[in-house]
């Protein structure tokens, strides 16, 4: 852990010139203020202040400045800085000038939903994401292409992988900022990409999947790649995902999702905690899968979880539970997307999870059988329910589910869904290519 004295040493001793204080709107895009070293001090007083009203969802141009309060562990020096300057950033948090948090801060939010995790007894939220992207060309001007890198599939390697260079440079880059990643590999789709990186506390996990993200850009344009996190930017192959990993621990430091006794050697706590997820994950599928375009990969046929289920090992589900025991203990929730703004997708999945764990909830069996091959009067049969099939559908599932609006809090859940709502009406009254092509010659 960093103090402010350590950080302003090896400021000095790296030679750092700018400081990034990054933070996140509520649509999951980073944002930040520069500063140069001059002011570092200044920043870590927590004295930076910025026009909130500037942000979409932020604040009204009544209440503007904001403060940005560095989170002093997240230090980091960038090591591939452009040009002469060397830059490090923070990671911040959002606050009034009162000193009190902003309701509408994503981070601040997620902790405020630990508070309530820590308050029934757990010490710690871990979050282990599986993010996925595809890598597309750059034109001469170095503006994206709908030209695809490769044509490989999962696991596939040069010829066929174009990209390992690529990926091996975003390794590498990644590993001297302090993450362990675990595994890269080309993913089923042309042109599509994984990089695992190992689990953390959820809050710094979160923070992980933010930096992973502008480091994965960068250094996909040092290529003359464009990397992009869209969860379906081509029909007819599958899309990405964010497969989030997630367990409790318990006050002692054990996993809580972990009982050698129990069947399938899972606790209660655990299967509680699943049924949570399952009765909630429709309700908070706008804030995990936030987009538009998120909904075209939740379809049948392209491996995504279409269907709200479980299972210790079918792939087709929902929820898978990894076959790693003890410490490892852990559930997969496979819908959640890349576009999907990290903070608030573990809020609502650790809400989810806690009103089950509160309520003592049980899941339905699990599902041993592909869901994918079933019809629909089988699907019915068994009660298995589908995650919404569209934007707006999702916002008003969201709204029906007092649990889920309460794990965003007031503000949140207004603005994004306000935002949302626009974007799927922004998204229904435009003309697209494919009517023009399928109606323009025949009417």
């Amino acid at each position: 852990m960093f103090t402010k004295d350590a950080i302003l040493k090896n400021a000095q001793e790296e030679g750092v010139n700018f400081i990034r204080l990054m933070f996140t709107d509520l649509f999951g895009t980073v944002k930040n203020v520069e500063i140069p070293l001059s002011q570092l001090q200044k920043a870590l007083d927590n004295q930076i202040m910025f026009d909130g009203s500037s942000i979409e969802g932020f604040a009204r141009i009544q209440e503007s400045d904001m403060l940005l309060f560095p989170d002093l562990g997240t230090w980091l020096v960038f090591p591939w800085s452009p040009g002469e300057a060397r830059i490090a950033l923070l990671v911040c948090d959002v606050y009034h000038t009162d000193g009190t948090p902003f309701a509408g801060d994503p981070r601040s939010n997620l902790r405020r939903v630990l508070k309530e995790m820590q308050e029934l007894g757990f010490s710690r939220f871990n979050l282990g994401p599986e993010v996925e992207f595809f890598l597309f060309k750059l034109d001469e001007k170095g503006r994206p292409t709908p030209e695809l890198n490769d044509h490989g599939g999962y696991f596939d390697f040069a010829p066929l992988d174009l990209a390992e260079n690529c990926r091996r440079d975003i390794v590498i880059e990644l590993e001297k900022l302090g993450f362990e990643v675990e595994a890269s590999h080309h993913e089923v789709a042309p042109g599509q990409h994984e990089i695992d990186f190992k689990y953390d506390e959820v809050l710094a996990a979160c923070d992980k999947i933010q930096i992973f993200k502008l480091v994965v850009k960068s250094i996909a344009r040092k290529h003359g790649l464009y990397a992009t996190f869209m969860p379906k930017p081509i029909a007819g192959i599958n899309g990405s995902g964010m497969h989030s990993n997630v367990s409790l621990f318990n006050a002692d430091g054990t996993n809580a999702f972990y009982d050698p006794e129990g069947d399938l050697k899972l606790s209660g706590s655990a299967y509680h905690f699943l049924a949570g997820i399952l009765k909630h994950v429709r309700h908070f599928a706008a804030v995990t899968n936030p987009t538009v375009n998120s909904y075209k990969r939740l379809t049948a046929g392209y491996e995504a979880p279409v269907y709200v289920a479980w299972s210790p090992s079918n792939r087709s589900p929902l929820v898978r539970v990894p076959a790693s025991r003890g410490m490892g203990t852990r559930l997969e929730v496979r819908s959640v997307d890349p576009s999907a703004n990290p903070y608030l997708a573990m809020s609502v999945i650790l809400a989810a999870g806690l009103d089950g764990i509160k309520n003592e909830l049980v899941p339905a069996e699990s599902v041993e059988d592909n869901i994918f091959a079933m019809s629909a009067e089988e699907l019915a049969a068994r009660n298995i329910d589908a995650l919404p099939t569209t934007l707006k559908e999702a916002v008003d599932l969201f709204w029906e589910d007092e649990v889920m609006t309460g794990a965003l809090g007031a503000h949140i859940a207004e603005k994004f869904s306000e935002i949302k709502y626009k974007e799927y009406d922004d998204f229904r009254l435009a003309v697209h290519e494919w009517e023009l092509k399928r109606y323009m010659s025949l009417l």
